[in-house]
């Protein structure tokens, strides 16, 4: 049995039955555990969703005991950000990157130290749309960061500002989220899809 915690925002909430740990909400975990049961046809997997609408790093902090730690997962994806950037962009008055690192390192640490998870970390992306398309500004900053800290603490990382951009060639990128940031079914199936293809990488080292 493999325990895989999905951890992050709005963008791995989408709507989860909170009260259900289990219940995977209707973002791109729905369709990333089939997904991945496909790949994996001989691993039995346990599937836990505690990912928080509307948070932050500083958030994933403040629950890092009951929500990371005391989880004990074997796999741990993480996919937070957008809100780091867009809580500060109506006054532009972004985040320093230390803190962001600070607040991001902090967790890592803490499951690197205090439980076995294997670590996958998946950029945050923004689909271009006109309103939101200033948040590059500071959103590249952070990506940045968080490569920085896949190479130190990942297993796998997902780069999936690239990949989504990629696979806008040829298509509408706001069928993909129409508000930039949350993706619509489409987008799910998507991200849920890569999610699977790069978990599977992580999966077979330990099966």
């Amino acid at each position: 049995m493999i325990k895989l915690l999905f951890q992050g925002d709005s963008i791995t909430d989408m709507g989860r039955d909170r009260e259900n740990i289990h219940d995977l909400g209707w973002g791109y975990p729905r369709y990333a555990a089939p997904a991945l049961r496909e790949l994996c046809p001989d691993v039995e997997f346990e599937f836990v969703d505690l990912a928080i609408g509307g948070d932050q790093t500083s958030n994933l902090v403040e629950r890092l005991e009951s929500d990371f730690v005391e989880v004990q997962p074997d796999i741990c994806s993480i996919l937070i950000g957008i809100n780091d950037v867009w809580s500060h962009a109506g006054e532009r008055d972004w985040m320093s990157d230390e803190q962001f690192e600070k607040n991001y390192r902090t967790i890592l640490d803490a499951m690197k130290e205090r439980t076995h998870a294997r670590i996958m970390l998946m950029e945050p992306f923004l689909i271009p749309v006109p309103d939101k398309l200033y948040f590059r500004e500071d959103l590249y900053k952070k990506t940045e960061v968080i490569r920085k800290l896949a190479r130190e603490y990942a297993d796998v990382y997902v780069p999936l500002d690239g990949l989504l951009n990629s696979a806008f060639i040829g298509d509408d990128p706001v069928s993909f989220a129409e508000d930039g940031v949350h993706p619509t079914e489409k987008g799910a199936r998507l991200i849920g899809q890569i999610y699977a293809e790069y978990m599977k990488k992580i999966v077979d080292k330990i099966k």
